[in-house]
């Protein structure tokens, strides 16, 4: 399954049988919570699940947003209706850097058959396509999915492979900017980078109307950022949620294959200032 599916494209799935399982997880940095906007309008049918407390183990050490525990992911993704051999698509409410989280979430769970939502929620609403307020009810017993949660099918950096992956590869920063040079930091204790890493903030991968760039495009940029096919890459940002983007870019862009993907730094920055590590500022 291609990484991006249109929103003309999810409709038809709706209206197909088995219909896919649509996950409804915008979030705010900050909040309010995307339970308030899911409430108000969604995707028909689509469930949602909240990146804070379904998709995340609690914080701490391991970061703002460490991976679930797997037996809960598992739960998560029964109760929505996910199935063996089915297919989830996920959305968020524009660029897809927080609905990456899913994507990478179900590929690291061995879940192959995952989509992000191109455009999101407004694109959805772009193409004039149908929304609901009617909240689906959680599926329990025969009715809910079957889904066997297998974890480890996608690479997982730690710091210090994070950190020596800065040196002998290329390890891309997603977060804007003015964070990656340390002008700024709006959450985490410590302002500035891991040294070694190179900024591509998840705001490149989008054009102006919050859809994907096609495949050329977003090669072209990475190649311009300095990454290649030929060396190993891998991606953090604040928490290890909006990396996500920057691994299903590089696939869509060719550099890495569902065979071989580029590595997350699952605690990313929020990980790496609680352990005090190096911290390196500037462009």
């Amino acid at each position: 399954m291609h990484p991006l599916i249109t929103p003309e494209a999810l409709a038809d799935a709706l209206s197909a049988r088995p219909a896919t399982v649509v996950l409804d997880v915008r979030w705010r940095l900050g909040g309010p919570p995307g339970r308030q906007d899911y409430e108000v309008s969604h995707v028909p049918g689509a469930v949602y699940v909240d990146l804070d407390t379904e998709l995340s183990a609690p914080p701490g050490v391991g970061g703002r947003h460490p991976l679930p525990d797997p037996q809960l992911l598992q739960d998560v993704l029964r109760r929505a209706g996910v199935r063996e051999g089915g297919r989830v698509v996920a959305y968020d409410a524009g660029d897809g850097s927080v609905a990456a989280r899913v994507w990478w979430l179900l590929r690291w769970a061995g879940y192959g058959e995952v989509a992000v939502l191109d455009g999101g929620f407004a694109a959805w609403e772009a193409a004039g396509l149908p929304v609901t307020a009617e909240v689906p009810a959680a599926l329990t017993g025969d009715a809910a999915g079957d889904v066997v949660v297998r974890p480890g099918q996608m690479p997982v950096l730690d710091a210090d492979e994070a950190a020596a992956l800065a040196q002998e590869g290329v390890l891309l920063d997603a977060r804007a900017a003015a964070r990656y040079r340390g002008e700024t930091e709006p959450v985490d204790p410590k302002a500035g980078h891991i040294p070694g890493a190179l900024n591509a903030p998840t705001t490149g991968h989008v054009g102006a109307d919050g859809r994907w760039l096609g495949a050329d495009e977003l090669a072209e940029r990475f190649e311009g950022i300095g990454v290649s096919s030929d060396v190993a890459v891998g991606a953090y940002c604040g928490s290890g949620v909006t990396a996500s983007s920057v691994v299903l870019a590089l696939e869509v862009a060719g550099i890495t294959s569902a065979e071989k993907p580029a590595a997350l730094y699952a605690g990313s920055w929020s990980n790496w200032c609680a352990l005090d590590r190096e911290v390196a500022t500037g462009g």
